[in-house]
């Protein structure tokens, strides 16, 4: 596999776009967004020597997603990547060992005008970049769980703190909000 050039534009579209099945508006300018994110955080090699040091969090649940996901490595199940749905065009770029962490949004100006060239925007035109600071528990993590409680209510198990206690209960947060994202047509045996 060939090394990839975090500074050459159309060879990481090229990437992406394998991950994704096609090249299009959300994977040029998730490509952007990455090379900005990894070079203001420092990281040169994150599918590599610096695999242990990045953390994302991604805003959306669109194509952006997958290009951040194949040009850093970054994904859900290792526990680098959190998809926090927004529906906003917006990552946040943590290098682990030293902290340093921004998020970057696409512009207003730039979504109002149809389709751009991402790849030849100056960066502070096609984005918003901001030192962010991002408070990470040990739960949030890579690694195995820290903790796996059972909910009170529904029985199911809740692992890295993601449980609420209410009345002396832990319960699970779709369960104290009375509501999950799907409704049960057959019970579990």
């Amino acid at each position: 596999m060939e090394k990839l050039d975090y500074e050459n534009f159309e060879m990481l579209v090229a990437e992406a776009g394998k991950l994704h099945g096609d090249i299009c508006a959300g994977i040029t300018i998730g490509t952007r967004m990455t090379m900005v994110g990894l070079r203001r955080i420092g990281i040169t090699d994150p599918k590599g020597a610096d695999r242990k040091k990045i953390m994302v969090f991604i805003e959306i649940d669109r194509c952006a997603t997958d290009s951040i996901m194949a040009l850093t490595g970054c994904r859900p199940g290792k526990r680098t990547m959190k998809v926090l749905d927004y529906g906003k065009m917006a990552a946040t770029f943590i290098n682990l060992e030293t902290g340093k962490a921004v998020r970057i949004a696409a512009s207003k100006r730039k979504g109002e005008q149809g389709q751009p060239d991402f790849a030849t925007i100056p960066e502070d035109e096609l984005f918003t970049v901001a030192e962010v600071e991002v408070p990470l528990l040990p739960g949030d993590m890579p690694g195995k769980p820290t903790r796996r409680v059972y909910c009170f209510r529904c029985g199911e198990s809740i692992m890295d703190g993601r449980d609420l206690e209410i009345d002396g209960n832990i319960l699970c947060k779709p369960c104290v909000a009375g509501k999950n994202y799907y409704r049960v047509l057959t019970p579990a045996n």
